[in-house]
């Protein structure tokens, strides 16, 4: 597998068997979102009771997409590596003839690190320095678009929330100190909430964990007499805690907005802005890399110090943190998800049952589309391409083609890049 080019046919479209990645906070068998579209795939076979966290389409080596329909499969990075037109002349270009994204999706039953990526002069820097732990010196811009109610830490939440916590938690005050406490009590600056932060981030384990059993004892007992505990975001403590016990991401929420993304709804997670994924299925569209600065709800490593350094401490309400989405003016079943880089943006393609036949839209770069719900066929390429449920379709640049439904709703998502 790998050296062969796969013949393009007469639209080019070529379908994908796509890689699965079994994480340990993966949701458990079918569960999974991942399990439920891997099932479309043969040589998949479900274990009841294993994690399924993520699956990939793209090229990226540690899970590569492999084009079928030729005498023999090959790697999505082969193929296009022979058939570079594939890209379109603009993308070739400016990504050096490589796939600028990697398209996911990812069923997440237990909190993932809390995270921020860096902006790409940064992450030469720490590929430069550090190459064993930053893998490459490329950006991670990443999208998130909820499947399922999708739950989420995003960005630091507005001022007056978390000095409302410094006064109504006093563990949390505790942890991060006098000092800390007065700095955001009276300043509304950037710097008050770094100089807090860091506390946090930086404080020792021993207290952090001291205070934390603290919190927690008091947190059940007021929760066993019936009081509402949801005004210390008591029921997520005790979740993160039962996950991750003693972690100070554990204190982290008090920073950060707890969002729940609605089907449809977004997080872009643009360099520097501190996130985590807590619960939910999601699709996630990135840039190729792998940088990602760890500090809290991780038994992985936790690079603190570069984490306080290079956020972005602006404050802002979840509504903010909200991407918005736009409908397309050319096609009114997609809703475009258009973030501010070049690697990517995504279409959500809803096709009523009253649509029996659906032409995609030709664009000047390459795309992937993932078939989430319905089904149909692609009837004008060299070979018909019948599509269900977890169907993977690479769509090379300037190829338009007619998909017929089948007679009921059908969801598409549809990554792409157009520069």
């Amino acid at each position: 597998m790998g050296d062969m080019a796969v013949p393009v046919g007469s639209s080019g479209v070529v379908e994908l068997r796509c890689a699965v990645q079994c994480y340990a906070w993966g949701k458990i068998g079918l569960n999974s979102a991942v399990a439920q579209l891997a099932q479309h795939s043969p040589p998949f076979k479900l274990e009841e009771d294993k994690p399924y966290s993520e699956f990939w389409m793209g090229t990226h080596p540690n899970g590569p997409s492999t084009v079928l329909g030729g005498e023999k499969e090959t790697f999505l990075s082969d193929w296009i590596d022979a058939n570079l037109d594939v890209l379109g002349p603009t993308v070739k270009e400016t990504f050096d003839g490589k796939l600028p994204f990697l398209f996911k999706v990812l069923s997440v039953n237990k909190a993932l690190s809390i995270q921020a990526h860096p902006n790409k002069s940064h992450a030469t820097v720490l590929h430069k320095e550090r190459p064993e732990i930053y893998k490459d010196p490329n950006h991670k811009p990443e999208m998130a678009i909820a499947l399922t109610p999708f739950e989420g830490l995003c960005g630091f939440r507005p001022l007056t929330e978390i000095q409302k916590f410094v006064n109504t938690v006093p563990e949390f005050a505790e942890v991060i100190g006098q000092d800390a406490a007065n700095a955001l009590a009276s300043g509304s600056d950037s710097l008050a909430l770094k100089k807090a932060f860091a506390a946090l981030m930086t404080s020792n384990p021993d207290i952090v964990s001291q205070q934390l059993n603290q919190l927690l004892e008091r947190l059940r007992e007021k929760k066993s007499s019936g009081h509402d505990i949801s005004d210390q975001c008591g029921d997520l403590v005790l979740r993160l805690n039962s996950q991750f016990p003693g972690d100070v991401g554990c204190f982290c929420i008090y920073f950060l907005n707890h969002i729940v993304l609605q089907p449809g709804e977004a997080m872009f997670l643009g360099p520097n802005l501190p996130h985590a994924y807590l619960a939910g299925d999601c699709m996630e569209c990135m840039a190729c890399s792998d940088n990602v600065v760890r500090a809290g709800l991780t038994p992985k490593f936790k690079d603190v110090e570069t984490l306080c350094e290079m956020l972005d401490y602006k404050c802002g309400t979840k509504e903010e943190n909200i991407f918005p989405c736009h409908p397309d003016p050319s096609d009114p079943y997609v809703t475009i998800y258009d973030p501010p880089v070049l690697d990517f943006a995504v279409a959500r393609i809803q096709i009523p049952t009253s649509c029996p036949l659906y032409k995609f839209q030709a664009l000047n770069g390459p795309s992937i589309a993932l078939l989430i719900s319905g089904s149909g066929c692609i009837e004008n390429t060299a070979n018909t391409i019948p599509a269900t449920r977890g169907t993977v379709l690479f769509i090379p640049a300037n190829t338009s083609f007619d998909f017929k439904c089948n007679g009921q709703d059908t969801e598409i998502y549809r990554a792409f890049c157009v520069v």
